[in-house]
């Protein structure tokens, strides 16, 4: 995460940013809240939480209520064994709500979300997986003094509702949580009108 974090401070400072909103979604979400905690808020001014990771994933004695470990142990033989596959059932299933009930599979959805897995290198998805469930967010979240609008559906299948929205926003001096009743992980796609426009509204606030 400080690798990602680092990364979006370089372009910021490249393009010499000022007053920007950081939009992150899941793993992106905790891009963004380890980069205003290491590199400071001067060039942001707002940021965004779209189904986001922090304040931690996986289970710890602080953190009873995470996913066990062997869940993302899983997540990583499935990539190392066939990602092909796995990037392909992931979308087509819990990712955007797709394996409930009366959902209405969208396949060129889900073959743009393959289509973009396996652009990135297998090295990096399998470590990423670490670095997405194990980074503890909690005392980064703590040290944000900027608006933070918190996103998140109740049926995210991917990053638990009760065990992130809630929690960062709770972390958060100035977070403000915004439940989604049904809406999936992908929620940014399927229920991008929705999403769209809450985001809007935040950002000319």
């Amino acid at each position: 995460m400080d690798h990602y974090a680092d990364d979006l401070a370089a372009v910021v400072t490249h393009l010499d940013l000022k007053g920007a909103i950081h939009v992150g979604h899941s793993t992106g979400g905790g891009e963004v809240v380890r980069y205003l905690a290491r590199h400071g808020e001067k060039r942001a001014s707002k940021a965004c939480l779209i189904a986001a990771v922090p304040p931690l994933m996986v289970k710890t004695s602080s953190n009873p209520g995470g996913l066990p470990r062997e869940v993302f142990d899983g997540l990583q033989l499935q990539t190392a064994a066939n990602r092909a596959q796995f990037f392909r059932d992931l979308p087509a299933g819990p990712f955007y709500g797709f394996n409930r009930p009366g959902a209405k599979p969208q396949e060129g959805v889900i073959q743009n979300w393959w289509r973009q897995a396996m652009m990135g290198g297998a090295k990096a998805h399998y470590d990423g997986i670490v670095a997405f469930s194990q980074t503890d967010f909690t005392e980064d979240l703590k040290t944000i003094n900027l608006p933070v609008l918190v996103m998140h559906g109740d049926d995210d299948q991917i990053v638990p509702y009760s065990e992130s929205g809630p929690l960062s926003a709770k972390l958060l001096k100035k977070g403000i949580l915004k439940t989604y009743k049904g809406f999936p992980h992908g929620m940014p796609t399927p229920q991008a009108e929705v999403i769209n426009a809450d985001l809007v509204d935040f950002l000319k606030a």
